[in-house]
């Protein structure tokens, strides 16, 4: 029998993920039977406008997940590691946004327009990640690049905004910056340096090596996504925009390619913008000018020629969208298009989910 409506629960409903979740499952019309909005304790019993009405959230422990075909998580991986085993027990699906599930190799990493074919054997722990903000529209790009020549050496540099750093972090960059203007005093609390007017070359605790958590996930999710042992070098950067991560991409080919064929096959992507010109005029995409967009924007493409075979390219998304909520209800809609009654994403394997 067709499924033709679900229901939904969106858990962490008032955070930055959470709120532009549900209001990109109302921009789609996603099918939906009812829907529950999941806060913190804290925050329960706060009302958030969804469609034409006004949800009414709930702690996570009154949700009866029985009853609940779709859980996106988007709370922190505090909150999906704690809670993600009885959930899906209770015969829910999960997409998680967290970083917890990421590299679990029962857990598919999904990127709609890259790997959905990992989808077709369903989700084994009931389970199915989406991945970092800057994975996303990396990945996407270089699925493409790895076609036309297969990829030799990779290297990021990021730019990412506040708002991958939450709710709190968008009202520090914004206070600081107030501050700065009118007193020249600031205070610090969710980044350990000061975000107003600066960049911090380190997301996440910085191991022995010198390499972020940030910087070693990306790397290793974007292995997993594109089934590759080519390593992305990274260096991510937080800087002092309120939405919109960026990068700059350097790419080295083990063969010759040809420029233009990198930019039609860029440009015949879904869910790929290119803007790029090269007329001398100054035609490429900003932070802002993704900002409540779905697309992932390349521009500035162009010959490096320090190296052969080399590649530069620049990358903007609205990482609270396709980094983020976007991709999770993509997923959401290519469930119910493989199986309607979701029962091969159902946890079919009763395997703990990891702790750490």
């Amino acid at each position: 029998m067709e499924r033709n409506s679900y229901n939904i629960a969106v858990v962490g409903a008032t955070g930055n993920t959470g709120m532009e979740t549900l209001q990109i499952i109302a921009e789609r019309n996603f099918p939906i039977n009812s829907i529950f909005a999941v806060a913190s304790e804290k925050s329960s019993g706060k009302g958030i406008s969804f469609r034409d009405k006004t949800l009414k959230t709930q702690k996570l422990s009154d949700v009866d997940f029985s009853k609940v075909d779709i859980a996106f998580f988007c709370a922190g991986s505090g909150v999906s590691r704690k809670n993600a085993n009885a959930v899906v027990d209770a015969g829910c699906v999960i997409i998680d946004k967290t970083s917890c599930f990421r590299l679990e190799s029962k857990v598919p990493l999904i990127i709609p327009e890259v790997n959905i074919d990992a989808l077709k054997n369903g989700a084994p722990l009931g389970i199915i990640s989406t991945p970092n903000c800057i994975a996303v529209p990396l990945a996407m790009t270089l699925k493409v690049l790895n076609k036309l020549a297969p990829l030799k050496r990779i290297v990021v540099s990021t730019y990412q905004s506040v708002s991958g750093a939450g709710r709190k972090a968008i009202a520090e960059l914004y206070n600081q910056s107030k501050s700065i203007v009118s007193t020249g005093a600031i205070q610090s609390e969710v980044f350990a340096r000061q975000i107003a007017f600066n960049v911090i070359p380190a997301i996440g605790n910085l191991y022995e090596s010198g390499v972020s958590e940030e910087e070693d996930k990306i790397s290793c999710e974007i292995c997993k996504i594109l089934k590759t042992d080519v390593k992305v070098a990274l260096t991510c950067v937080r800087v002092p925009v309120f939405i919109s991560h960026a990068m700059a991409v350097a790419c080295e080919f083990t063969k010759p390619f040809q420029e233009e064929g990198v930019c039609a096959a860029l440009e015949n992507c879904k869910g790929i913008v290119v803007v790029n010109r090269k007329d001398g005029s100054n035609v490429f995409t900003t932070p802002l000018d993704a900002q409540g967009e779905d697309a992932v924007y390349v521009s500035r493409i162009r010959r490096d020629t320090t190296v052969e075979n080399g590649l530069l390219y620049w990358v903007v998304t609205d990482n609270l969208r396709k980094g983020a909520a976007l991709n999770s209800v993509q997923i959401a809609e290519a469930m119910i298009s493989i199986d309607p009654q979701l029962k091969k994403f159902k946890k079919y394997e009763k395997a703990k989910a990891p702790t750490s």
